[in-house]
């Protein structure tokens, strides 16, 4: 729910140093934010800590060390973060061969804004998709796609109160999909939102 500090980030030096057990923490972080749709459809949802590292790995590997270089990372990253009022997530399409990945791009065209989740009996919260810029064309869907959803204060409380919360796609390119979030992952990302 927070913003990325200046100074929450190391610098490339102390970073170095501090890089395995940080990466060690993420990694943790990050399988409880972790949701399969399906074989081929995987959803990681963002947190400031998931961008904190995106941003300490592109500094090591860009070498950038000065500060318009860092707030220029920080900004890149900065709309990937939950605000209080929502989830986001990546989504990434995996397929192993490259024809049958390719078939599969062409058949999924639009499955981004199909993804879904759901409160208790309130309506399907559909995915607003790809803010930053278009990620498909006539042709094929991308595979990797940037997902937010947007909750009501009323479900945000229901998903604290321990309500059923669902995620699924509606695709006709796709297995139709509702399972209910398990409930290491629903405690989770119900920590993304704002305190009411």
């Amino acid at each position: 729910m927070s913003k990325i500090a200046r100074e929450s980030l190391y610098s490339l030096e102390d970073y170095s140093k501090k890089r395995q057990q940080f990466r060690k923490e993420v990694m943790e972080h990050k399988k409880r934010r972790r949701l399969a749709l399906g074989e081929n459809i995987t959803l990681f949802f963002e947190s400031e800590l998931t961008m904190r590292y995106q941003i300490q790995e592109m500094l090591r590997v860009e070498r950038i060390f000065d500060e318009a270089g860092v707030l220029e990372e920080i900004q890149a990253y900065a709309p990937m973060i939950p605000t209080g009022s929502n989830l986001k997530a990546t989504m990434f399409i995996e397929f192993e061969g490259e024809s049958e990945r390719k078939q599969a791009l062409q058949k999924l065209i639009g499955v981004e804004d199909r993804v879904f989740m759901k409160v208790g009996e309130n309506e399907r919260i559909f995915a607003i998709a790809d803010e930053d810029l278009d990620r498909e064309n006539d042709e094929k869907t991308s595979s990797v796609h940037f997902l937010r959803f947007e909750f009501s204060s009323d479900e945000v409380s229901q998903i604290k109160q321990g309500d059923k919360f669902t995620v699924g796609i509606d695709h006709d390119g796709y297995e139709d999909i509702s399972q209910e979030i398990p409930i290491a992952t629903k405690d989770e990302l119900s920590r993304d939102f704002a305190e009411l």
